[in-house]
């Protein structure tokens, strides 16, 4: 069974929109939790700049490549392995996943660690939805995400330029918050195959490479997973991931940014702390270093 986007808003309705979050529905977990995003993310990106101007490292390192060679990525059939510490592990479609009717539409920005950012409009559903039905038990700690293997459709796991399948992961609390997404589509068409086609993760508060794409595994565990950044350069690449203006890569500030369709003269502007979403996701570090839990 497809997913149907008849219900998805259309792109010039997105266009006329900002911070567009409805209600977290947990079928299995009581009332709705509210989710809303105190800063306007701005206007949104064309589809044209979302999908022409990437980080899919599977179709190669450069920003155009993922686009020029996505195309072979073959994405139905397509099932999810959900296990671990749950109490109903298997193998999800995309429908058990993300049945049309629960899709939402949300604007977020995405922040990247080279230091540009777009606003995206993503259609998905809440992870902590899909991790409510499955049923997490008391033992889980942290979600680890695992996104396909498929070199012969991928160029990059060929040259084995990283250590393939990629991996990364969240703590559990973050994956529950109402704000960490599973994307299927954006401006109301099916997820592109360079933009993580036909599932992946959006956590918006995090810099961009911690929203893993094209995921096959989702994995509950109580055992902090080692992400493929973070395990290939430790240096740079900390397990959280959180966006700080006052944290800079080792080699480069992360204290402004760069809009992607700004133009020539639309200049840098200034990182938010948590890319904007302080007030929803701030509490969840009380407490922590965060130059040192980077």
């Amino acid at each position: 069974m497809k997913l149907s986007w008849n219900d998805v808003t259309p792109e010039p309705l997105v266009l006329n929109r900002r911070a567009v979050i409805a209600g977290l529905g947990l079928a299995a977990a009581g009332p709705a939790l509210p989710a809303r995003a105190a800063v306007d993310p701005g206007k949104p990106n064309s589809f044209e700049e979302i999908t022409n101007y990437n980080n899919f490292y599977e179709f190669g390192f450069g920003k155009t490549d993922p686009a020029e060679n996505a195309g072979a990525l073959t994405t139905d059939p397509w099932a999810v392995d959900i296990g671990g510490m749950i109490d109903r592990p298997g193998s999800y479609s995309l429908a058990d996943i993300a049945p049309a009717n629960a899709v939402e539409d949300r604007i977020y920005r995405l922040r990247c660690v080279e230091a540009w950012s777009m606003v995206i409009p993503w259609q998905g559903v809440p992870l902590a939805g899909v991790l409510a039905r499955v049923g997490v038990q008391p033992s889980a700690k942290f979600v680890e995400f695992q996104t396909l293997l498929r070199p012969e459709e991928m160029p990059e796991q060929r040259r084995r330029s990283l250590d393939w399948p990629y991996v990364e992961g969240l703590r559990l609390d973050e994956a529950m918050h109402p704000l960490t997404l599973l994307a299927t589509g954006l401006y109301g068409k099916p997820l592109p195959n360079q933009n993580g086609a036909p599932i992946r993760l959006v956590v918006p508060w995090k810099y961009g490479f911690k929203s893993a794409k094209s995921l096959v595994r989702i994995t509950l565990t109580d055992r902090q997973p080692v992400s493929t950044w973070q395990a290939m350069q430790p240096s740079e690449y900390g397990f959280y991931a959180n966006v700080n203006p006052g944290v800079d890569h080792p080699r480069w500030s992360q204290a402004t940014e760069r809009p992607i369709g700004a133009g020539l003269f639309g200049g840098r502007k200034e990182t938010l702390m948590f890319n904007g979403y302080a007030d929803e996701v701030a509490h969840l570090y009380a407490g922590m270093d965060l130059a040192r839990d980077y």
